[in-house]
C-alpha cells in the first residue's frame, strides 16, 4: 500500500473501484487530484469522499495538510479585504474539519503571523460549560454538534463568520449552523470554505434563497468544485457491497493478556494553553503554541532516531496540535525521515485492499474518551500496511483512559503495525467556568 501527496498523480486513481461497482461518477477539475472514494458503513449515505489533504483518513505530509487550509484562509482574506478579515471569526466542524478550520484561521491572518479567532463544534459535552448553540448533520452517523466557547462573546460580534468544512455537498449542515447562530447574533456576512464544493445547481440556488431570507450575504470558497452523479439505487448497491466484503474479511487474531507497555513522551505542553479549538483558540494561543513547538519536537527525537517513515497520529477532534507537532518534526528531521500525519475517526468505512480504493486498511478499537453517546468502535485508516517504522500517538488527557492501553485498544493495534510506538498526551483544556 502506498499513499501519494495527491490523488491522480500517476498510477491508479483511488476512486475507480467505487465508480465501477457503485455506478457513481465524480467530475470536476481538480477533484481526482484531491479526492478518492470509499464505501461508508452507514445506512444514510453509501459513499465517502476521501480527501488526500485533510489529514484524517489518508496519512499525508503535514506541510501539505497545513497548506490546503492556509490557502483557503488567504483566499477568504482576499475576498473580505484586510479590514473585514481582521474582524472575522472562524468556525470549524467536528470531527473531520477541526484542523482544517484552524489552518483557515491561520491563513486568514494574511501572513502576519496573527491568526483569526477560532472555535470548532464538538460532540464532547463538558460539565459546567453551557452550549451557545447546536445543530445537526443529517447524513452523519453521529449527528449532534455543540458549540462550547469559553467566552460566549466569541460568536457574538458583527464581523464576518467563516465556516470551514472539508466537503460542501448539499449545504444543509451549513444552513442549519447559520440559522442557529443568526437567530442569536445576526450578522451581515458569512463565508463557507471547503476543500471541495460538490453542490448540485439546485443546492446552490437553495443557499441563495436562504441568504435572501436572512438578509445576509453568504459566499463560498473552495479549492476545487465538481459533482458526484449517483444512481437511484445507490444506497441499496452500497449496502450489498459492504455486506459482501464484510463477510469476506478474515477474523482478527484473539487478544489476551495485558496491554502494551508504550513509552510516554512528556511534551512539555505550556500550562493553560488550549489543546485545540473546542472552547476557543485565540491569536495569543497560536503564538504560544508556535513558540513551544520546536521544544516539543526535540522531546520526541530520541524515540525516533533511525526511523525512516514516521506517522504522527492524532485522535478524533484532536487534530491541529498533533498536525503542528508533525510539521515541526518534518522541519526538524529535514528529509532524514519521511513524516506523515493522520487521525483516528468515528466514521465507519469499509476497507478494501485495492489500489483503486481510497481506504486500504482499517484498525478497529474501542473509544477511549468516555464519549457522551456511549461506548463505540473507532478507526484508524491506512495505517496498517503503511510502512511506518515509528508511530507517535497523540491524545488529550481525557482520552488517556484504560481503554487506550487495554488489549485490543488503540495502542495495542498500533503496536502490531510498527517497530516503535510512543504516546504523547496533551492536557485537555478546562475552561474557566464562572461560579453560579
Amino acid at each position: 500500500m502506498s499513499v501519494t501527496e495527491g490523488y491522480g498523480d500517476g498510477g491508479v486513481w483511488p476512486g475507480e473501484w467505487v465508480t465501477g461497482r457503485l455506478g457513481v461518477r465524480l467530475t470536476g477539475e481538480g477533484t481526482h487530484r484531491l479526492l478518492g472514494l470509499a464505501l461508508r458503513r452507514n445506512p444514510k449515505r453509501a459513499h465517502l469522499l476521501v480527501s488526500a489533504v485533510l489529514g484524517k483518513h489518508v496519512p499525508q505530509r503535514p506541510g501539505a495538510v497545513l497548506d490546503a487550509g492556509g490557502r483557503l484562509g488567504r483566499r477568504v482574506r482576499a475576498l473580505l479585504g484586510a479590514a473585514a478579515a481582521d474582524r472575522a471569526v472562524v468556525l470549524g466542524y467536528a470531527e473531520t474539519a477541526t484542523a482544517l478550520g484552524h489552518s483557515v484561521a491561520d491563513g486568514l491572518g494574511g501572513g502576519s503571523g496573527r491568526a483569526a479567532p477560532y472555535l470548532h463544534s464538538t460532540r464532547r459535552p463538558v460539565p459546567g460549560v453551557p452550549s451557545v448553540g447546536g445543530f445537526e448533520e443529517e447524513h452523519s452517523h453521529a449527528t449532534s454538534h455543540l458549540l462550547l466557547p469559553e467566552d460566549p462573546a466569541l460568536l457574538a460580534g458583527d464581523g464576518p463568520l467563516v465556516l470551514a468544512d472539508d466537503e460542501f455537498s448539499t449545504g444543509r449542515t451549513v444552513r442549519n449552523t447559520i440559522a442557529a447562530l443568526h437567530s442569536r447574533h445576526p450578522r451581515e456576512h458569512y463565508v463557507v470554505v471547503a476543500l471541495v464544493d460538490m453542490r448540485a445547481p439546485a443546492d446552490a440556488v437553495e443557499l441563495e434563497k436562504f441568504a435572501a431570507r436572512l438578509g445576509a450575504r453568504v459566499d463560498v470558497v473552495a479549492l476545487a468544485s465538481g459533482a458526484l452523479q449517483l444512481p437511484h439505487d445507490v444506497l441499496e448497491r452500497g449496502r450489498s457491497l459492504v455486506a459482501a466484503h464484510t463477510a469476506e474479511r478474515a477474523p482478527e487474531r484473539p487478544r489476551s493478556g495485558a496491554g502494551p507497555d508504550v513509552p510516554r513522551i512528556d511534551l512539555g505542553w505550556p500550562e493553560g494553553l488550549p489543546d485545540g479549538g473546542r472552547h476557543g483558540f485565540l491569536p495569543v494561543h497560536r503564538e504560544r503554541l508556535e513558540a513551544a513547538l520546536p521544544g516539543m519536537a526535540e522531546r520526541l527525537l530520541p524515540r525516533l532516531r533511525g526511523a525512516r517513515r514516521v506517522l504522527v497520529l492524532g485522535t478524533e477532534e484532536l487534530m491541529y496540535a498533533p498536525l503542528r507537532l508533525a510539521h515541526a518534526l518534518e522541519r526538524r528531521l529535514d528529509g532524514t525521515a519521511e513524516v506523515r500525519f493522520s487521525t483516528t475517526t468515528r466514521s465507519p468505512v469499509l476497507p478494501v485492499d485495492d489500489p483503486g480504493y481510497a481506504i486500504r486498511t482499517a484498525l478497529r478499537f474501542p473509544a477511549h474518551d468516555a464519549p457522551a453517546d456511549g461506548p463505540g468502535e473507532r478507526y484508524a485508516y491506512n495505517v496498517a500496511g503503511g510502512g511506518f517504522d515509528a508511530v507517535v500517538a497523540v491524545v488529550d488527557s481525557a482520552g488517556d483512559r484504560p481503554e487506550l492501553h487495554a488489549p485490543g485498544g488503540l495502542l495495542d493495534q498500533l503496536g502490531r503495525c510498527t517497530e516503535r510506538l510512543a504516546l504523547a498526551v496533551a492536557p485537555s483544556y478546562a475552561p474557566r467556568v464562572p461560579a453560579p
